[in-house]
């Protein structure tokens, strides 16, 4: 979880207020010094927080809730709005305007450049770009042997040149076959921002290449540094955007986020996992809505559609509402569920969903048993996998022979599918009311159907 004690403290927060009889001064104080607490904890700047705070403030002693919320989802809303607009108010993407379209990442040493830009690379291949990948580093050891590998993964073209220590003349050797790709994305050298020779390479750098997008690549466990560092690039390239990394891996990002928005340059991408699809566009609304525990679809809907494609969705969707759902589809689903990232991640982004409180180590197990559902599936035939209702217990301990499954869990995949198929059948009956249907589950569904 993208900082999950900044999560869970204003998550706790917010329960506070709705569990309040009613909104007073005294609970409104109580809140804020929640709130104080919480963004200090992840490192935001004091000065920051006390000015959120006090507009936090004012805002709830002073506006008269509209027609139809109560004082209670008004404090909420006000506590939301503050949040997104702290974090730079509205989604700054960047738009492929001209071919090919340069992007250029500059950082600090270690702050995860050349990963990044194996992501970015991802990103945007997914997108139907073509798109290189431009090693610059010459000062690191085996840095030209990380963007390769890195290149490797992600599928595309990278120019580098282990024997010339010069990043003009690379880009020199170059600049025809560049013509050919929609999308360029430069690796420099990493740097820091106050080292004179450094900075005067990337200038030479940034005169040459003219990107379209200059990004600063920066590490959110750099804290409250990341303010003096974001403006002495903006200085000295114009960085255009931010990308925050490691988001996944510290409890103190709160401050690279805050400090890089108010640095003049808005946040485009987050890194929040280790592997090359773990890239997200920033998007302050839904960010913020994800760490108050309100979802965030529209980052749901854009992992789902890099998942699956819209065609086979829509198929599957009519076949499970005419009840022709099998092991097949389950499969299909759970496939599409495992690109789309830890099981954790996607829960959080579900609204509502996190309100649940669902333990992290329940997640992983349920993550273990998709798993291994998956190789027991790869064990059946195909006439087993379109009419599930043909595995008796003799068929049962073949697949459990054939994919080292134990019977018991064979059993479990079994009851599972049974569970979504009477699911489709009460979500006609109840008119598509999950409060009906989530009542005849205890309150939770099958797993076939979390999404």
């Amino acid at each position: 979880m993208v900082l999950e004690k900044l999560s869970d403290s204003l998550k706790n927060t917010l329960q506070k207020i709705a569990k309040s009889l009613f909104v007073d001064e005294k609970l409104i104080n109580e809140l804020i010094k929640d709130i104080q607490r919480a963004l200090l904890q992840a490192d935001v700047n004091v000065k920051l927080v006390f000015d959120l705070t006090e507009k936090i403030k004012k805002r709830a002693l002073e506006e008269e809730a509209p027609k139809g919320l109560t004082k209670k989802e008004q404090l909420i809303n006000i506590v939301y709005e503050e949040l997104v607009n702290f974090l730079g108010k509205e989604q700054q993407k960047i738009e492929i305007t001209e071919k090919p379209f340069r992007i250029m990442l500059v950082g600090l040493f270690g702050s995860g450049k050349t990963t990044t830009a194996g992501k970015l690379a991802k990103f945007y291949t997914k997108r139907g770009f073509k798109v290189a990948l431009v090693g610059l580093d010459i000062h690191r050891p085996a840095a030209m042997e990380q963007i390769e590998q890195v290149g490797k993964n992600a599928n595309v073209k990278v120019f580098s040149d282990k024997k010339i220590k010069d990043p003009i003349e690379i880009c020199n050797n170059f600049k025809d076959d560049f013509k050919d790709f929609d999308v360029l994305i430069i690796d420099t050298a990493g740097r820091d921002a106050l080292s004179h020779d450094l900075i005067e390479e990337i200038e030479d750098v940034n005169k040459k290449i003219q990107p379209n997008e200059a990004l600063l690549v920066i590490s959110a466990d750099i804290g409250q540094a990341a303010q003096k560092q974001a403006e002495q690039f903006h200085k000295s390239c114009g960085i255009t955007g931010i990308i925050v990394s490691k988001m996944d891996g510290t409890a103190k990002g709160g401050g690279a986020l805050t400090a890089c928005s108010v640095s003049g340059a808005p946040i485009k991408f987050i890194g929040v996992g280790e592997k090359i699809d773990d890239l997200e566009q920033f998007n302050p609304q839904g960010f913020v809505g994800r760490i108050l525990g309100m979802g965030d679809l529209e980052a749901l809907l854009e992992k789902a559609k890099d998942a699956i494609k819209i065609e086979d969705a829509e198929d599957l969707g009519k076949r499970f509402l005419k009840g022709e759902f099998n092991l097949i589809d389950l499969y299909e689903q759970m496939e599409a569920m495992s690109k789309m990232g830890p099981l954790s991640q996607i829960v959080e982004m579900i609204p509502g969903f996190s309100s649940l409180k669902l333990p992290k180590e329940m997640l992983q197990v349920q993550e273990g048993k998709l798993k291994k559902w998956k190789i027991a599936m790869l064990s059946m035939t195909k006439s087993e996998l379109e009419d599930p209702e043909l595995i008796d217990s003799s068929r049962i301990d073949r697949i459990s022979r054939g994919s080292g499954i134990s019977t018991n869990e064979v059993r479990d995949m079994l009851k599972q599918y049974r569970q979504s198929k009477k699911m489709v059948k009460m979500f006609k009956g109840s008119k598509g009311d999950m409060s009906k249907i989530m009542k005849k589950f205890g309150g939770k569904l099958p797993m076939g159907m979390q999404l």
